[in-house]
């Protein structure tokens, strides 16, 4: 029997009977609550003049908010949830909240449609640094904090600096006359939790979200053709842009035990339904060489929303996860039934849009070597080479490791993302790399066996050339970075050397 859709939204518990399985949050806010503020850009998570906030219930009983983008997001995903936007930022006497109040201030907006999103992004912000302004666990974001809460917000008019001011001034103002009460809020969540699978229904599409791996494996075994949702960062887009009818679908934004991330000494464990931006925070703990690639990974939104089991399971030949995922020497978990089987992360692609999974098996989880052991001194860089800085897909993404030993190189690693149809090792690399030693000529050998590895496209995105001129250079800048203090004398540096004595047989 079909469930009501139930969560939280201007201050009542809403319960929704008759909508249809794919319809997205903006839609419902825009057409079924007349809250309007909130806006249509791209429909397509770029933009940002969406963007609400989402707010769940956590361990510690209180609640937890993340900015999301409500044009790709399914109205079922908010059971047991709570939604805010811009129209429950109004004080109980009409005036703004201290978030809106210092946009005014700061001149932060002019036409004002990318406004609304902005002021959520700023005001999930504001809520996370402390939710009541003299709290005494109340801290400031630096200005990189702010710059990227705001990445995935666009505005065509102010240049961005005046709102950047503004989200500096907004921890400046008074207290809200009204702010979120946490421990009220926490208990009304309470009352609308659910204890087993969600199960909802409109003119025959099912939607299912369990709390259970083994409900999850059950429905994918019975029904393999059910469509996996769990971030809608992309899937979402199949709806919105490219109108497709997904057929029935099973919600894994419920299953605690895929929400997991687990840290041991020889292994990062990470459930696939972990969000993208919590497993990059873990992982740039133990490998902050993966910091610039956290934070332009996408925007914050879509890391907030979208998983890294869904960008590994997704497979994209772009996706930025891969490359330096497998540069570390990841693993993934699948499981079909009750059999569980894992491998490398590289072996799960075979081809485009194909990987070695049955129709009915799904991701699990993530394994990380961590740091420890021969690993300590590991040598590792990913670089990601794209129009933009922030939100933008990669027209290069690369990712290189290796362990030293003295001046050698034990078990290089080489990785690229958009250089082929999958995410793809450089195997003739690193066979030029293998224990070899580390100088300038065993790095530009290397690049020269890049031609042996990768025939890339060309797109519009870049041309084959570029790609493969770039992926070379990645390599250098690799070599320039992690090169031995004291390198040979230019008499050993002979490429022609380095290739005669076959390291790219």
């Amino acid at each position: 029997m079909s469930q009501p859709i139930r969560f939280y939204h201007r201050n009542a518990i809403r319960e929704i009977t008759d909508a249809p399985v794919t319809r997205t949050v903006l839609q419902y806010l825009r057409e079924d609550a007349h809250c309007t503020g909130t806006k249509e850009g791209c429909a397509e998570g770029d933009c940002g003049a969406c963007t609400v906030v989402v707010g769940e219930r956590n361990e510690a009983g209180g609640v937890s908010f993340k900015a999301v983008n409500a044009c790709i997001q399914f109205l079922p995903t908010l059971d047991g949830k709570a939604l805010y936007t811009v129209e429950d930022l109004r004080q109980p006497d009409g005036t703004l909240h201290p978030v809106q109040e210092a946009m005014v201030e700061c001149h932060g907006s002019q036409c004002g449609f990318c406004t609304p999103g902005f002021v959520m992004s700023m005001w999930s912000l504001y809520e996370k640094h402390g939710h009541e302004h003299q709290c005494a666990n109340r801290t400031v974001p630096s200005r990189d904090d702010i710059s990227n809460a705001l990445t995935g917000n666009l505005c065509r008019c102010t240049g961005y600096r005046p709102i950047v001011d503004a989200a500096v001034r907004m921890f400046e103002a008074p207290a809200p006359k009204a702010p979120v009460d946490i421990a009220a809020l926490s208990a009304q969540l309470a009352t609308i939790a659910r204890d087993d699978t969600f199960h909802y229904e409109h003119k025959g599409q099912q939607f299912d979200a369990p709390r259970c791996v083994e409900a999850l494996a059950q429905i994918k075994a019975a029904q393999p053709a059910t469509r996996i949702l769990a971030g809608s960062t992309d899937i979402g887009l199949w709806v919105t842009k490219q109108m497709r009818e997904l057929g029935n679908i099973v919600y894994v934004g419920q299953i605690d035990a895929l929400r997991r991330l687990e840290t041991s000494a020889d292994w990062i464990e990470i459930g696939a339904g972990v969000s993208v931006e919590t497993a990059y925070g873990e992982l740039a703990k133990h490998y902050p060489e993966l910091t610039e690639m956290w934070k332009r990974f996408a925007s914050l939104p879509i890391r907030n929303a979208g998983t890294l089991g869904g960008n590994i399971a997704n497979g994209s030949p772009i996706g930025d996860s891969m490359p330096g995922l497998i540069a570390l020497g990841a693993r993934v978990t699948v499981r079909g039934g009750e059999i569980e089987r894992e491998m490398a992360l590289e072996d799960l692609y075979v081809a485009y849009q194909k990987k070695d999974m049955a129709e009915h098996e799904f991701v699990v989880g993530l394994k990380v070597p961590t740091r420890t052991g021969a690993r300590a001194n590991l040598q590792f860089r990913t670089y990601k080479l794209s129009k933009r800085f922030d939100s933008d897909i990669s027209a290069v993404c690369a990712a290189f490791s290796f362990i030293p030993d003295g001046d050698l190189i034990r078990e290089p690693r080489i990785a690229f993302g958009g250089m082929a149809a999958t995410s793809k090792r450089a195997i003739h690399a690193e066979a030029v790399l293998r224990d070899a030693q580390w100088h300038e000529a065993t790095a530009q050998a290397a690049m020269i066996a890049l031609g042996n590895d990768y025939a890339p496209l060309s797109d519009m995105r870049a041309t084959s050339n570029y790609r493969l001129e770039a992926a070379k250079n990645t390599l250098y800048r690799f070599w320039l970075e992690t090169r031995p203090h004291n390198p040979l004398p230019k008499a050993a540096l002979d490429v022609r050397a380095v290739l005669a004595a076959g390291a790219l047989a």
